[in-house]
């Protein structure tokens, strides 16, 4: 069947779209405990999604237009299953929403509180994530340059990056509220200590990544060391540059989250998880967490995107390119 469908791709649009449909009216349509029946129904409507998403997956006679529009279908169509399941299993096991509430009832929580959700995103990601995420990364690559100039610098400060590295976030985030007040910069200071050591260390390991030969060949021509530090070792280290602003993305969220569980004002995304838990409305904290995750996920894929634009022409994004 799989095979057939690949080489049809109306027909995998159509098992798609049918099965989609049918599991979305079922979905709503749920009452508490249906019979086996319609259990075996969302299993076979399940199943027929699993095996369309991989033939859709699996279908390369694409254009690029079509190709790009598959590689974002397929990932979608999967997480959106997800949610479905999700509907199903809570409605239909008449699941406690204060265990865990349906999707329909973090969507209409979402768009009741929409305007304190964006004062929290406000609060949380577009000032301590982006601050502490811009300093800390730009401050380690600035020390890894000078690591790379004065090698006791190296040796003297790659070993702490494991130290800095251990240390517990729910103890650094008091100490910078004493430091920084009880504001976003105290959270941006967490994040700077978060992000700071993993740039600093993929830094210095790209700075090294330039081949002997193509360094000896600079030294021939006369280079000096900022010349060749320009035009061979860091386009030679960006995708390791990049990488490390990729793991800080994540990490930055994280970081300023938790931090704003020690000591924040009335406003935040980690004030506003650790207020509604309490609360019991889970409801209010898994809309927080999906803000939290759609705005890391989209942060995240826009700096892959500018590593794209920059890293073109490198030998490992042409061989990721080919696979």
């Amino acid at each position: 069947m799989i095979a057939a469908l690949h080489r049809n791709p109306l027909a995998v649009i159509a098992t798609l779209a049918v099965s989609g449909a049918l599991l979305w009216l079922m979905a709503h349509l749920v009452t508490v405990k249906p019979g086996v029946l319609f259990w075996i129904s969302v299993l076979v409507l399940w199943a027929l999604v699993w095996i369309g998403n991989d033939a859709l997956s699996g279908i390369s006679t694409l254009s690029p237009v079509a190709t790009r529009f598959r590689n974002l279908a397929v990932p979608a169509i999967f997480g959106l299953t997800l949610l479905l399941l999700w509907q199903l299993v809570v409605k239909g096991f008449g699941i406690s929403p204060v265990f865990l509430p349906p999707p329909s009832d973090i969507w209409v929580r979402f768009s009741t509180s929409f305007a304190t959700l964006k004062a929290d995103f406000i609060q949380t990601f577009l000032r301590a994530v982006l601050a502490g995420w811009a300093i800390g990364s730009l401050a380690g690559f600035l020390v890894a340059i000078l690591c790379d100039a004065w090698g006791f610098l190296r040796r003297g400060l790659l070993p702490l990056g494991n130290l800095f590295a251990a240390l517990p976030i729910v103890g650094v985030a008091p100490i910078m509220v004493m430091w920084f007040g009880f504001d976003w910069q105290s959270k941006a200071a967490v994040v700077v200590i978060m992000t700071f050591f993993p740039m600093l260390v993929n830094a210095v390991t790209g700075l090294e990544a330039s081949g002997h030969l193509e360094r000896d060949l600079m030294r021939s021509y006369g280079a000096s060391y900022f010349d060749t530090l320009i035009k061979l070792r860091l386009p030679a280290a960006m995708p390791f540059i990049f990488n490390a602003l990729k793991i800080n993305s994540t990490l930055a969220l994280i970081g300023a989250i938790v931090a704003e569980f020690f000591g924040t004002p009335i406003v935040g995304m980690g004030f506003r998880i650790s207020t509604e838990v309490a609360r019991f409305s889970l409801d209010m904290v898994w809309a927080e967490i999906a803000v939290a995750a759609i705005a890391g996920s989209a942060f995240y894929g826009l700096i892959a995107l500018v590593e794209r634009a920059v890293t073109f022409w490198h030998p490992s994004y042409q061989s990721r390119k080919d696979q």
